[in-house]
């Protein structure tokens, strides 16, 4: 059985503001992973332009996510941190998966529906196919595990249906060229962590989101601490005191998210939180995050602020980032090309 050397691989889009949900749901866990795996984190601007994106903004939000990354404790040294762009392999293997995965198995995932709405036909080609892309950017670099929330598990469920039909595909040529009985490995999953899913502000049953149109939803990274105070004290809740037992949770979700984000970042569990502010009102508990929130965010904010002025050290970054994800993809790539049959591999 062929052996895959464990490795992490997962991106955001240069799109919006970055949010809460995605330094809890994400960030928190990707520094994380920095000391226990090999981590490969991608700004994945070639996915940002399924919508179309005005060029000027787009290259400014790849370098603030960028920012971000670092801000939120990704270290490029001991990380690859680039953008996506940078390296054609991407765009190469994903063609090639193009040819491989099934209209049928595009046609069941949910988030074109999602985001193409009712106007499908007007959708560009890029948004059908980019789960194809996504498979792309994991295989790529053999990628053994992906860190995702439960919004993006039908994507990885289709990398792994590619890598096992190309494996199957073209098990004859794989073996041939002396790469064992399978070429790609198929994927795990990674959720972790007490808030993988945080939700909106204003409305405790939809994900904390940057396409939402009131900003009230969600507490931007670059929120001022006056605003991510205000955001939280008027946070959606239910007119009953805070349940002592984590049971009591059930059926009251706006309650729920702010028990689960108080715990994420505080490090805590729920019943953590619930012994010191059951039997309360939300006052108490909304007052405490907003001071928490604060000395949490406030730091994160500040390193944000100073990358924003150095763009060419946030470039740097990405151009040493780029060559070494470039030094992984490569070889990767010709053995595919050998493999399907291309000449001059």
């Amino acid at each position: 059985m062929t052996i895959f050397t464990p490795r992490v691989f997962s991106g955001m889009q240069p799109t919006g503001n970055l949010h809460l949900g995605n330094y809890l749901g994400a960030m928190l866990n990707w520094v994380k992973m920095q000391e226990t795996n090999d981590c490969i984190y991608c700004v994945v601007d070639m996915h940002a332009i399924t919508m179309w994106q005005e060029p000027k903004a787009l290259r400014q939000a790849t370098r603030d996510v960028t920012a971000a990354y670092i801000a939120c404790g990704l270290d490029p040294k001991r990380s690859i941190i680039f953008n996506q762009s940078q390296v054609q392999e991407h765009a190469e293997l994903a063609w090639i998966f193009n040819c491989v995965a099934r209209l049928g198995w595009l046609n069941r995932m949910t988030q074109f529906k999602d985001k193409a709405g009712k106007d499908k036909e007007q959708a560009s080609v890029g948004l059908y196919a980019y789960p194809n892309l996504m498979a792309a950017d994991i295989l790529a670099y053999k990628a053994t595990h992906v860190p995702v929330g439960e919004d993006q598990k039908q994507h990885l469920e289709l990398a792994r249906d590619i890598a096992q039909k190309f494996n199957i595909d073209f098990a004859e040529s794989i073996a041939d060229n002396g790469f064992g009985d399978a070429f790609f490995p198929l994927t795990e999953p990674m959720i972790t962590g007490t808030a993988t899913r945080v939700m909106s502000l204003r409305d405790g049953t939809k994900k904390m989101s940057k396409s939402d149109p009131s900003d009230l939803s969600r507490i931007n990274l670059m929120d001022s601490a006056d605003d991510i105070a205000k955001k939280i004290r008027k946070a959606k809740t239910d007119m009953d005191a805070l349940p002592s037992e984590v049971a009591g949770l059930k059926g009251r979700p706006e309650a729920d998210n702010l028990v689960n984000i108080f715990a994420a970042l505080n490090g805590e569990t729920k019943e953590q939180v619930l012994a010191q502010f059951g039997g309360g009102q939300f006052s108490g508990l909304k007052n405490a995050l907003a001071d928490l929130a604060v000395a949490k965010l406030s730091p994160i904010v500040g390193e944000i602020t100073r990358l924003q002025g150095d763009s060419s050290h946030v470039d740097a970054i990405l151009a040493d980032g780029s060559n070494r994800a470039r030094a992984i993809a490569a070889p990767i790539l010709r053995d595919v090309r050998k493999i399907v049959g291309f000449i001059g591999s």
